[in-house]
């Protein structure tokens, strides 16, 4: 049975939505003289067999073939003003959606020029705000024949897209500027990204209003997770995670701060690559008397780099001995330290 429609409207605020199908299901019947009431924040789009025919603003409406001209053709000068045409009417939100959440689910790799490993990790949050520029391209492009379409069906696509500009801006950036630089041009950087974005959100009929960067700051990261994406070796490796264990073991027994908090930025690692080189040349140095050492000057408590040292072998020789419980050695974090009596013990077995 057909369902004649005399007035069309949609009074809801439509705080989260942004389009509203009338009717939700199926196809409505209008009859030529029906009245379109649009509310001061929207904009109605008419759609007979997937063709738009017609847009209309705020303000009451006359469905008439003298405010939708391309409506002559379905109704035909056969019939009078009150034959009925099937269509459906598209309610399309024109406020701004403000306040929408961005972050980086996973820290972005950007270049340091000129501090620790010269690559960075950084996380970064904030909000942007959207509103509909082409509500005929907005339905078309995106919306096709749903019901209802709101923030939620959109965000993740439209968070993907920022990111995306987000990740790119901060590589062009960060081959020119260190990461404290970095941070400090966060109002710069919101800027590009509107512009890199702004044509990706045109093309879906939206407007991407504002882009802010609530927090832009170095990544917290392990030794271990930093290893994993191959970003240190094996030296450097062994040395972060000694300064893990023994921060942990300062902070308390119950596991500290966590692990390298911070270096994942490249701001903590220069100081332990230097560290870890001076390790280095120190035990070059001391080589000649190695053999003094093993008789009796050993420190009381060593790392695998210490024992490998003194016994002219690889670490990985010295973590195999450990492994196979030939040389004692005690576990802290992810490190472990050798006493001077396990490693007299294990050379005198």
């Amino acid at each position: 049975m057909a369902r004649i429609f005399d007035v069309i409207e949609y009074p809801n605020e439509m705080e989260n939505e942004i389009v509203h199908r009338f009717p939700e299901k199926g196809i409505g019947d209008y009859r030529v003289g029906s009245q379109v009431i649009v509310r001061e924040s929207q904009n109605a789009v008419f759609f007979r067999d997937g063709q738009a025919l017609d847009k209309f603003g705020p303000g009451r409406h006359t469905i008439a073939t003298a405010n939708i001209p391309l409506i002559t053709d379905f109704i035909g000068k056969a019939f009078n003003d009150r034959t009925p045409f099937p269509a459906e009417v598209y309610f399309v939100s024109m406020k701004e959606f403000a306040d929408l959440k961005w972050g980086t689910p996973q820290p972005i790799i950007v270049r340091n020029p000129g501090v620790g490993l010269g690559v960075a990790l950084l996380q970064g949050f904030g909000s942007y705000s959207i509103e509909v520029s082409d509500p005929q391209q907005f339905v078309t492009q995106v919306v096709g024949n749903q019901s209802s379409y709101d923030m939620d069906d959109i965000d993740d696509r439209l968070r993907t897209m920022l990111l995306s500009k987000f990740a790119d801006l901060l590589g062009e950036t960060g081959a020119k500027s260190n990461v404290l630089e970095l941070i400090g041009l966060t109002e710069e950087l919101g800027a590009g990204v509107r512009a890199k974005a702004q044509p990706d959100f045109a093309a879906l009929g939206l407007t991407l209003k504002s882009f802010y960067i609530g927090s832009l700051k170095p990544s917290s990261k392990s030794a271990q997770e930093l290893r994993d994406m191959g970003m240190l070796d094996m030296n450097v490796y062994t040395q972060l995670q000694a300064a893990d264990a023994m921060r942990d073991a300062a902070n308390n027994e119950g596991g500290g701060a966590g692990l390298t908090a911070g270096i994942g930025a490249g701001m903590g690692i220069g100081n332990l690559m230097q560290n870890a080189t001076s390790g280095a040349a120190q035990r070059q140095q001391a080589a000649p008397a190695a053999p003094a050492a093993a008789s009796g000057g050993m420190p009381s408590v060593m790392t695998p780099a210490d024992v490998a040292g003194i016994l002219k072998v690889s670490q990985e020789d010295v973590m195999a001995a450990i492994t196979a419980g030939d040389l004692k050695a005690k576990k802290l974090g992810n490190a472990y330290r050798i006493s001077k009596a396990s490693l007299e013990k294990f050379l005198n077995e």
